[in-house]
Formats: structure tokens, C-alpha cells, sequence
């Protein structure tokens, strides 16, 4: 069984019902940011599926050098603020490099490290010492089973509460697929296990100046991953995919989120429910 992860009265891993991790890739506007935190509360409420709002201040990793990158560390830490005191929400944001994890943890609830920097170690140690809970983006390069060292690397300082996310494979150039073995593999770290539905679909640098994304797939796929296991579902949404400033391919629809939500929490009670059965 995953380990449990403990954000105020919400829980993640050890057998507790599927949460739902999602928002915009990138912090817009204010306006934005609360707009789309409300309704994926209200989608999550209305569900049955706790929720926490990700989005990120600063996007350091866009295909092209005039991509929008967002409103940088402080603007948009602000913004994150104002999303947990008015919509009552946990944040999850990430960080880029050593130092940012300091500031951060000051705001949210659960810090982010991106794929590409997994097998950064002092990037690494300095996020694991900001005392928050630690979501790590399985590098698309790396084997299941080459996360083992990764979180060991955050347990070191005596960090225990960590996320390890799937988000898809490099297949040749510019695809990702999704090897759900994965999935029953990263069971076995002392993390709770998250799916990245979103990423799962990306076509990295396949639009030449940016990345593109096979928007069609992110349902199916997150429904299978709940029936082979998770503890989290991982998803960036935006009302309006098409206009979204980062990853709008691969991006959800805001409006069908709770529609998926409710699928995916009978999927995944029955997931569990079958699971303790077999227990001896």
C-alpha cells in the first residue's frame, strides 16, 4: 500500500478515495485562477473527490524562448494566496531552482519538481527542505523503477511525505506513451502514486514552436489508471483549451471535469474495493 500524505484533513495514499490534482499549466491572472479554482472545487465537491489546485508561477521550461511563461515567483505566489484564503482550496505549484522551494512552501500546500529536473540532486535536497509535501514528475527518459533513488534522495532529509507522478514515456521523438506497468511498479516506493492524465497525451515539441497534445486520450487514460490504482488523479484544465496560454492541447475542458470526476470515483472505489478483498 502507498504511503499516506497528509494536507490539513485531506489525505492522499494508503488505501483513501482518489483526490483530484488540477488546473491551469500556467497562472494567467488573478481573475483566472480564481475563476478556475471555484469551479473545480464545486465540480470536486459535487463529485464526491477532495481537490487541490495546481498551477504554476513561472513555466522555465517552454519550447520557445517568446512562449508566455507566467507572472513570475512573487506575482504569482500572491495569486496562490488568494486562491487558498478565498476558495478554500490546497495549491500545489512547482519550482524551477535551489531557493524557490523556500519561498514557496510559505504559500502552498504541496511543491512540485518537473520531470526534466528529477535527477537534479541538490535541486532535489533543497525542495525536500522546505518541509512541504513533495510531488516528483517521473522523468519521461526514466524506468519505474529508477524512481527509487529519486525518492530516496527527498527521504534523506527526513521528508517522507512524497508524490511520485507518472506522465507518459519518450517513444521516438516528439510522442509519449503510457506503460501502465508503471503504475503497479511505483506502488512499491514509499509514495503515493499520481497520474498525470494530461502530460500522459503530450507531444513534446511536436508543433515545432511548441508542444501539441492528443486532448482526445486524456479520458480513456485516466480511467485506466484508476482501475489499475492511484491515489491522485493529475490533470491540467482550462475553460477554454484552444486559448490557453501553456499546454492547451493537452489541456481538459473545465466544464466536463465533473463529469470525468464521477467516473473515475466508481472506477476507483471499485479498484480499492476489489484490492482489500484479495488481501490474505
Amino acid at each position: 500500500m502507498s504511503a499516506i500524505i497528509r494536507i490539513g484533513d485531506l489525505r492522499i495514499g494508503g488505501g483513501a478515495p482518489l483526490v483530484f490534482i488540477g488546473g491551469p499549466c500556467v497562472i494567467e491572472s488573478r481573475d483566472s485562477a480564481l475563476r478556475h479554482a471555484q469551479a473545480i472545487r464545486d465540480f470536486a465537491h459535487r463529485a464526491g473527490v477532495p481537490a487541490v489546485f495546481k498551477s504554476s508561477f513561472d513555466k522555465a521550461n517552454r519550447t520557445s524562448l517568446h512562449s508566455y511563461r507566467g507572472p513570475g515567483i512573487e506575482r504569482g505566489l500572491e495569486i496562490l494566496a488568494a486562491v487558498k484564503r478565498e476558495v478554500g482550496i490546497p495549491v500545489l505549484t512547482d519550482v524551477h531552482e535551489i531557493g524557490q522551494a523556500r519561498l514557496a512552501a510559505e504559500v502552498v500546500d504541496v511543491i512540485q519538481t518537473p520531470a526534466f529536473l528529477v535527477r537534479q540532486t541538490d535541486f532535489l535536497l533543497d525542495v525536500a527542505r522546505a518541509g512541504k509535501p513533495v510531488n516528483i514528475k517521473k522523468g519521461q527518459f526514466l524506468a519505474p523503477w529508477d524512481m527509487a533513488p529519486v525518492v530516496d534522495k527527498i527521504r534523506s532529509v527526513g521528508n517522507d511525505q512524497i508524490l511520485v507522478t507518472e506522465r507518459g514515456t519518450s517513444f521516438g521523438y516528439n510522442n509519449l506513451v503510457v506503460d501502465f506497468r508503471s503504475l503497479v511498479v511505483l506502488r512499491e516506493l514509499p509514495a503515493a502514486v499520481v497520474f498525470d492524465a494530461g502530460h500522459s497525451v503530450q507531444l513534446p515539441g511536436g508543433l515545432g514552436h511548441a508542444s501539441g497534445g492528443q486532448r482526445a486520450f486524456i479520458r480513456p487514460l485516466a480511467r485506466a489508471a484508476a482501475a489499475v490504482g492511484i491515489d491522485a488523479l493529475f490533470l491540467e484544465v482550462h475553460e477554454n483549451p484552444e486559448r490557453a496560454l501553456s499546454d492547451g492541447p493537452n489541456s481538459f475542458p473545465l466544464d466536463e471535469v465533473g463529469d470525468l470526476l464521477v467516473e473515475l470515483r466508481e472506477i476507483d472505489a471499485r479498484t480499492k474495493e476489489i484490492r482489500n478483498m484479495a488481501k490474505p
